[in-house]
């Protein structure tokens, strides 16, 4: 039985605790409630800051507390309001820094603009940017959660501690799920294969891959190798020279690779925002006969009408960590249901903080997970 075993030494993080400081740089009260939580579990206090936006829309930050000398660890979970959100913590980085602090510790569950991490036509890589700017206001560190892409980690130049949230989702399936025994974990598409491949080998259950859906946004049609375009005969081309022409892709009808009838389908991805794709791919499977469907996702952005297009689907249950405030959503729609995962960054924080190895937390993760 796969279960999460994480032992918090509350008495060592107590007897170190005179030189860890923990602050919270959301101006939003409800995004604040995952700093509590790991505050809590660490038996320490909150340090004392000020975070607010100015009439013209600044944001300020005043830390009312010293930091000096001390290990600084800033927990920022993303709101509505992205751009407002990466201010307050670079900011806040900043004022650390500039007050002597030893260390400077991010822990950010959801890394923001992490979709816009390739190339794209005439666009750019922002999440290096983001990665720049972070390194730049003085973060010596980074802690965070299932990373869109893991190659973002390449984009630091200094130590980033990649989370895995399965476990905690793994756990759920066994403990919520009771004939779990009969489920199939589903990848919507073969992009998400290898994440469904992870879950199914772990649980002893089989896999369905549905292929032939509608392009997304990160498909080969806009990662920039069709710029500029692709035309036979233009001036700079010598007459006697001719490239050859990629073959258009041309979308299969949708099929599931797998057998679902009549049992309970599990998808699974990193993260749940434009939920069509989702309600696609439930519709599919419930043609094909599966009879309970669940979609179990690290991040549930949510936005815009994802929850009203939930509740109204062929969807059962929306399984997310709280690794973004979705408390809202939640009263929108009572199919989302939350894992907490406050216990797997206390650790974290605590092992950083005593100068402990982190590997314990990267057990039986391979390569490809």
């Amino acid at each position: 039985c796969f279960c999460v075993h994480l032992a918090i030494h509350v008495t060592d993080m107590s007897a170190a605790k005179g030189g860890l400081v923990i602050f919270t740089a959301n101006s939003n009260p409800s995004s604040r409630e995952l700093g509590r939580r790991i505050a809590e579990r660490l038996g320490v206090e909150l340090g004392k800051v000020q975070v607010y936006q100015e009439a013209n829309r600044e944001t300020r930050v005043q830390i009312e507390e010293s930091v000096r000398g001390k290990d600084v660890f800033i927990i920022q979970t993303i709101s509505k309001d992205v751009n407002t959100t990466i201010m307050e913590l670079l900011i806040m980085v900043y004022a650390c820094r500039t007050s002597c602090a030893r260390n400077i510790i991010g822990v950010i569950p959801y890394f923001p603009y992490s979709k816009q991490c390739k190339m794209r036509k005439r666009g750019s890589i922002v999440s290096k940017l983001l990665a720049s700017m972070m390194c730049k206001a003085g973060l010596t560190h980074l802690i965070t959660m299932d990373l869109h892409q893991k190659e973002i980690q390449g984009f630091f130049n200094i130590p980033v501690d990649n989370l895995r949230a399965s476990p905690f989702l793994l756990q759920y399936i066994q403990e919520e799920i009771p004939d779990y025994r009969n489920a199939v974990i589903v990848a919507k598409s073969p992009a998400s294969a290898k994440r469904a491949q992870s879950f199914a080998e772990r649980l002893r259950l089989g896999i369905a891959v549905i292929h032939g859906e509608a392009q997304d946004a990160e498909s080969d049609l806009v990662d920039g190798r069709h710029s500029p375009p692709t035309v036979k005969n233009i001036g700079a081309i010598h007459p006697s020279l001719e490239i050859p022409l990629l073959i258009p892709k041309e979308k299969p009808p949708i099929t599931v690779v797998g057998d679902v009838g009549g049992r309970i389908a599990i998808i699974v991805d990193d993260i749940i925002d434009d939920v069509d794709s989702f309600l696609a791919a439930a519709e599919t499977l419930k043609e094909r006969g599966a009879y309970k469907i669940f979609v179990m996702a690290t991040h549930g952005i949510l936005s815009s009408d994802a929850p009203r297009l939930i509740e109204e689907s062929a969807i059962d249950e929306v399984v997310v960590t709280n690794t973004i405030p979705h408390e809202i959503q939640k009263l929108q729609c009572p199919k989302i249901k939350t894992v907490d995962i406050s216990m797997i960054l206390s650790e974290a924080i605590r092992r950083i903080h005593n100068g402990e190895s982190m590997s314990y937390l990267f057990r039986n993760i391979g390569m490809d997970d």
